[in-house]
C-alpha cells in the first residue's frame, strides 16, 4: 500500500489542490479507496505521510479530518487512521464543502482579503487532528447517564489532576487538584477571581499602564475603577504601585510576571519580590496572568511569593488551541472554596466534553512533539518579522507570537494602523491596550499569523516596513 504515496498521481493531486493542498490530498485518498485502499486498511501516520509526500503535518491532518467527517475514514486515539467500513461511511452525515483552508473573519467586504495580524494565530502542526481525536475519545468515554447531567467538580476532576501533574516543578507554589478551579478560558478565570475578591460599590483595580484589554473589560463588568501602574525597565514601578494602591484603596493588582501583553516583557526577580512585599503590607491581592508564556519560567510567580494573596491563571489557548475554551485558576488556598462556589454560580461548570478532551489532548503521546513544533513554527514566523522590521524599534522574544513596535517619529498609532489597513494589513494600535484616561503611546502590536502562507505573511510585513519608512502624506506601497 505504501507505494501509492510515492507515485506521480499524489503529486498531481496536491498540485491540483493549489494552495488548498489538503483538498487535493483528500481527493486522492477518496479515489484510492476501493482501488488501492480496502476497508479497515490503516493509513500512514500524519507526520510520516507529510514527510513522504513533502507537505506539512497540518495538510495531512486536515485531509484526514475532512474524510473522517465524510465518514470515509475512521480514527481512534493510539490506534491510527483507517478506511471506514462501507456501512459506517454510508451512515455518516456529510458536511458542507469548506470555503478554503484559511477563512478570514467577517470584517466587512473591504477586508475579505486582508492579512489579519490583530491576534496571534498558531501554525497548525497536527494539533487540530489531536483535538478531533480527543473530542471523539471524550465522547466515547462518557457514560450515557453522564451525557445528560450538569458538569460538576467531580466531572472536571480528571482535568484538574492532569493540570496539576503537568505543573509539577513550576514556580507557582504548592497546590493540589482540590485547589484548582476550571474556567471557560483564562479571561473567564480572571472574571471569577474579581467576583471572589472585590467588595464595595466602587472597588479599585490596579492594572499595568499598558495592559491586556481583558483586564479592563473584566473590571468594567463589575463596575470597578481601573487604575494604571507605570512600568520601568524591571517591571511595575514599586513607588507608584504603593502610592496608587493606598490612594485608591485598591483591592487587587492584575498583572503578568512572565510575559506582559502587549509589551512582551517580563518582570525581574528582584522586582517581583518588591511587588510582593508591597502587596503583603497593604493586603493587596495580585493576579498573575500566565496565558502567554510558552517556554521555561523566568522567575517565581506572585502566587508562590504571596501564599495568602497571590493568584495564578493560565490556559492552553496560546500553546495548543484557542478553540478549547479552558482556563485553570490556582487561588490562595484559603479562598479556593469561595472561588469554586463562584464558578458554579456563574455557569454551573465547564462541560465534561471539554475537560475530558483536554485530558486526552495533553496526555496523547504526540502532544509534546506537537507543542514543540508549534513553538518552532511561531519562532520561525517571529524571525520573518525580525527580518522585515528589525531595522525599526521592534521588541520580540522567543516563543512569543507577537511583536511590539515603537513607531518612528512622525507616526501616531492610529494613523499608522489606518495606513496599514489601507494596504490590506490589520494590526492593533497601542490605544487598544491603554486606559481611557491613560497616556497614548506611538506603538502597535503585530501578531503572527500561522494560518496563512508564510510567503504572504512575509510580504505583508514587507509592506509594513515600506509604510514605516514614509511619513504620513507620502505613503505609496
Amino acid at each position: 500500500m505504501d507505494t501509492i504515496w510515492t507515485g506521480e498521481a499524489v503529486v498531481a493531486a496536491l498540485q491540483a489542490g493549489g494552495r488548498a493542498k489538503y483538498q487535493g490530498l483528500a481527493q486522492f485518498i477518496r479515489a484510492a479507496i476501493g482501488v488501492h485502499l480496502a476497508e479497515s486498511d490503516r493509513l500512514p501516520a500524519v507526520r510520516d505521510l507529510a514527510y513522504q509526500i513533502g507537505v506539512t503535518p497540518g495538510t495531512v491532518a486536515r485531509a484526514y479530518g475532512l474524510l473522517i467527517d465524510e465518514g470515509l475514514l475512521q480514527a481512534g486515539v493510539g490506534r491510527g487512521t483507517f478506511v471506514a467500513r462501507r456501512q459506517a461511511a454510508i451512515a455518516a452525515p456529510r458536511r458542507a464543502p469548506e470555503q478554503g483552508p484559511y477563512p478570514v473573519a467577517d470584517l466587512g467586504p473591504e477586508h475579505d482579503s486582508s492579512l489579519d495580524l490583530l491576534s496571534p494565530k498558531l501554525p497548525e502542526r497536527g494539533q487540530a487532528e489531536l483535538l478531533r481525536l480527543s473530542l471523539a475519545a471524550a465522547a466515547r468515554g462518557i457514560a450515557d447517564g453522564d451525557m445528560l447531567r450538569y458538569p460538576s467538580r467531580e466531572t472536571d476532576l480528571a482535568a484538574r489532576v492532569t493540570f496539576t501533574r503537568m505543573m509539577e516543578g513550576a514556580p507557582v507554589g504548592d497546590f493540589t487538584p482540590e485547589d484548582v478551579v476550571v474556567s471557560h478560558g483564562g479571561q473567564a478565570g480572571i472574571l471569577l477571581i474579581l467576583q471572589t475578591i472585590l467588595r464595595g460599590d466602587s472597588p479599585a483595580v490596579l492594572v499595568d499602564e499598558l495592559c491586556y484589554g481583558g483586564f479592563r473589560r473584566a473590571g468594567d463588568l463589575l463596575r470597578a475603577r481601573i487604575i494604571g501602574v507605570p512600568w520601568d525597565d524591571e517591571g511595575p514601578d514599586p513607588v507608584a504601585l504603593e502610592r496608587l494602591a493606598r490612594t485608591h484603596g485598591a483591592q487587587v493588582f492584575l498583572t503578568s510576571a512572565e510575559v506582559s501583553n502587549p509589551m512582551g516583557r517580563g518582570v525581574s526577580a528582584a522586582r517581583r519580590v518588591m511587588v510582593a512585599d508591597i502587596a503583603r503590607r497593604l493586603g493587596l491581592h495580585v493576579v498573575d496572568d500566565d496565558c502567554y508564556r510558552n517556554g521555561p519560567y523566568e522567575g517565581v510567580s506572585y502566587r508562590a511569593l504571596l501564599p495568602d494573596l497571590g493568584w495564578y491563571v493560565t490556559s492552553p489557548s496560546k500553546s495548543l488551541t484557542a478553540a478549547l475554551r479552558l482556563g485553570f485558576v490556582v487561588p490562595p488556598r484559603r479562598l479556593g472554596a469561595d472561588l469554586a462556589r463562584n464558578a458554579v454560580s456563574a455557569s454551573f461548570g465547564v462541560s465534561r466534553f471539554l475537560t475530558d478532551a483536554y485530558v486526552h489532548l495533553v496526555s496523547h503521546p504526540d502532544s509534546a512533539a506537537v507543542s514543540v513544533q508549534i513553538r518552532e513554527g511561531v519562532n520561525a514566523l517571529v524571525q520573518v518579522m525580525r527580518q522585515h522590521l528589525g531595522g525599526f524599534a521592534l521588541t520580540t522574544r522567543a516563543d512569543l507570537p507577537f511583536g511590539w513596535l515603537d513607531l518612528p517619529a512622525g507616526w501616531r498609532a492610529g494613523t499608522f494602523c489606518d495606513a496599514a489597513r489601507a494596504a490590506g494589513i490589520l494590526i492593533r494600535s497601542s490605544d487598544d491596550f491603554t486606559l481611557r484616561d491613560g497616556r497614548s503611546v506611538p506603538s502597535v502590536r503585530i501578531a503572527v499569523n500561522g494560518q496563512v502562507d508564510p510567503g504572504r505573511f512575509g510580504e505583508g510585513l514587507g509592506r509594513l516596513a515600506r509604510i514605516l519608512a514614509k511619513p504620513p502624506g507620502d505613503i505609496s506601497v
